[in-house]
């Protein structure tokens, strides 16, 4: 067992205890998740700016109809109106 690599270990373990397979997934997808999450806040959140030479503000550029939040119980973006000054 001393000079078996990660993957051999590994394996042998979910050998052993084959309970730990559905942990291992769970554990997976609860890690895929979040970092799906955080590659659209990442991209899609306004308060994050990737090019300060041509958008030095792009929070100026939503319009209020505009969903930027990932759930918005009882808000209907479509019906909004705009109540802030242009810059």
């Amino acid at each position: 067992m001393a000079g078996a690599s990660l993957g051999a270990r590994f394996y042998q373990q979910i050998k052993r205890h084959p309970g730990i397979i559905p942990m291992i997934g769970f554990i997976c997808l609860g890690m895929g998740s979040a970092g799906l999450y955080l590659l659209r806040l990442a991209l899609r959140s306004p308060d994050v700016c990737w090019d300060r030479k041509n958008n030095p503000e792009p929070w100026n550029r939503l319009s209020p109809n505009d969903q930027y939040k990932f759930l918005a119980v009882s808000t209907d973006y479509k019906k909004l109106k705009k109540d802030r000054p242009d810059f």
